[in-house]
């Protein structure tokens, strides 16, 4: 799976949206639009399931991998970042609450916001009384030591990298491992006047700044703990728990953090005592546990396999727990520029024809579970989506085999030619590739699949543009949700030429187009929402022109929730359940 935010709805874009959401106490069972109430088929999509304040007892969760980092600086999956609110707390967090009240953003450890007239300072003042999980206070440094780190990629690797984009201004800023300043705190545009207060200064106005301190990267870590590149085995918690014991690929627990203030704290209900991961499961062994109640949650929310899905869709009392939301994830195959013959525009269109878009579906779980027919990689509920904008086969899902050979003609290669697929080797993604592979067939091209690891699929795998030069990855299979709810917040980092990096790359067909960077730059101007997801429209069809991009589905999951989970609804900021909200009945 891949990466961020699940389902974003058009209009919410406005920095008003944000600065009336400051300070907002709101909670589930109180802005959730559907209200509270008992299971029933896709609740959790319109109300809050299950509604209690009851602590304790222990909250068992699933996963099929691992995280791609407990380090915050090194998350950029949509699951950690969920999971992450757990033991980390940042400026500013999205609101917990049920569908699109959840896409403002609140106070977490701010007191305050301020934003200057010029649209270049943004002022935070902390809440009083916050700690780490050893009783020391957090302070201001501590929040731009946190935010340093991401600075050092050839330390700390694989996060997002807008803070250091907005940040750096040209001071190529090398981390607090290279750093000169005796305090480990030369970063510029970041100053704390004082423990309380921390101020950032932007080179040119952003709208979409609180985004930026609402990523766990920008969660307070104390100097004095910080391992490195090794830190990611004991995060130091910042919120309402704190890791009991880590063994990466087969166990997590989550305790108590005993110095954590609830007075502090709007956004967390902390309700169970402890918090039980077991990874490296197999997706069909999570599923059936699951169902027999030994899990409780599949952390992955991609949804259950085929097999579960036909026992759940077929039987009411299953289907009462189980809930298909949008998850505002395109699911997409990139095809390398750099891979032959895929450098040829003409072979890479003559792939986007011969593609069966409805196989792909189907092997995703179908229009329910699945998703529906996708022609273009900004998915409907972003700002910046254009109905029509329906390249090649557009949304009818079928292929057309006499147009793939025309142009397979046209690139030098008639009768086909042979390429590697690169995949995940758990989850849907096995099936995709197959789904691909045949239809491929069809027209002569021959494309054996490499599926790997997915804890390390996004950052090394195809993350590295020398790596899948190497293994010769003329297709790769990924997922892409909006990091925050804008167009800037979707597209850019996945079209953007000039943020290609040797690791932790995620313009994986690697287009550096001069008129696409430049488009970017001229959306990023724009401070009227309007014209900015007009602007990403266009973007995002010069990106299809490029015919690098292969869409097949905008996504959906069938996910199942055990009946003894209380307080689950869908947080449409993450496209997933809101896993600090849950609960586990007496």
């Amino acid at each position: 799976m891949k990466f961020r935010t699940g389902a974003m709805v058009a209009g919410t874009v406005t920095l008003a949206l944000v600065l009336a959401a400051c300070g907002s106490k709101s909670s589930p069972s109180d802005s959730a639009s559907g209200g509270s109430g008992s299971a029933s088929f896709n609740a959790a999509s319109s109300g809050v399931v299950n509604a209690s304040t009851h602590k304790g007892g222990v909250l068992k969760m699933a996963y099929s991998s691992d995280f791609d980092s407990l380090d915050p600086a090194r998350q950029w999956y949509a699951a950690s970042w969920n999971f992450s609110r757990f033991y980390t707390r940042t400026l500013m967090t999205s609101t917990p609450a049920q569908g699109k009240d959840s896409l403002k953003l609140t106070n977490d450890l701010a007191a305050s916001q301020e934003i200057s007239s010029d649209g270049l300072t943004y002022t935070y003042k902390l809440k009083p009384g916050i700690k780490f999980e050893d009783g020391s206070a957090i302070t201001s440094k501590d929040i731009k030591y946190g935010i340093e780190r991401a600075f050092a990629t050839d330390v700390i690797s694989g996060g997002p990298p807008y803070l250091v984009t907005f940040l750096d201004e040209g001071q190529k800023y090398p981390g607090p491992y290279k750093d000169k300043d005796p305090n480990k705190l030369g970063l510029k545009s970041v100053t704390t006047p004082d423990d309380s207060t921390i101020v950032f200064k932007l080179a040119q106005p952003f709208a979409d700044f609180p985004y930026l301190v609402a990523m766990p990267q920008s969660a307070p870590v104390p100097q004095k703990s910080d391992t490195g590149a090794k830190y990611g085995s004991h995060p130091v918690s910042s919120g309402p728990y704190k890791i009991g014991s880590y063994d990466p690929g087969k166990s997590l627990k989550l305790v108590r953090n005993d110095n954590w203030d609830q007075s502090t704290d709007t956004v967390r209900k902390a309700l169970p005592d402890e918090i039980d991961v077991t990874e490296g499961m197999n997706p069909d062994e999570i599923d059936s546990e699951l169902i027999d109640g030994t899990q409780y949650i599949d952390i992955a929310q991609t949804g259950v396999q085929s097999t579960a899905q036909i026992k759940i869709l077929r039987d009411s009392e299953l289907k009462k727990n189980a809930d298909e939301p949008i998850t505002g994830f395109t699911r997409y195959f990139a095809i390398s520029t750099k891979v032959k013959p895929f450098d040829n525009i003409n072979c890479r269109i003559a792939v986007q024809y011969a593609t069966d878009k409805t196989a792909l579906q189907t092997a995703r779980g179908g229009k329910d579970a699945g998703g529906d027919i996708a022609a273009s990689m900004i998915p409907p509920v972003v700002a910046g989506y254009d109905a029509s904008l329906t390249p090649f086969t557009g949304t009818s899902g079928q292929p057309d085999i006499a147009k793939a050979k025309e142009y397979l003609a046209k690139c030098g290669y008639p009768n086909g030619f042979k390429t590697v697929i690169a995949g995940m080797n758990k989850g849907k993604g096995p099936k995709d590739g197959q789904a691909l592979q045949q239809a491929l067939a069809k027209v002569g091209i021959e494309a054996s699949i490499d599926d790997s690891d997915s804890s390390l699929y996004y950052q090394t795998t195809i993350g590295s543009p020398s790596n899948v030069l190497k293994k010769g990855y003329g297709l790769m299979e990924a997922g892409w949700g909006a990091d925050f709810p804008t167009g800037y917040g979707f597209l850019d980092v996945v079209v953007d030429g000039r943020k290609i990096s040797a690791n932790g790359n995620q313009n994986f067909p690697e287009i550096n187009d001069p008129a696409i960077n430049s488009a970017i730059d001229k959306a990023l101007a724009e401070t009227d929402p309007t014209k900015a997801a007009a602007d990403w429209a266009a973007i995002d069809k010069m990106a299809m022109d490029t015919a690098a991009y292969l869409p097949f589905v905008f996504d959906k999951a069938l996910n199942y929730r055990n009946p003894k989970l209380t307080n689950v609804y869908i947080d449409s900021y993450y496209g997933m359940y809101d896993f600090q909200a849950l609960g586990v009945a007496g």
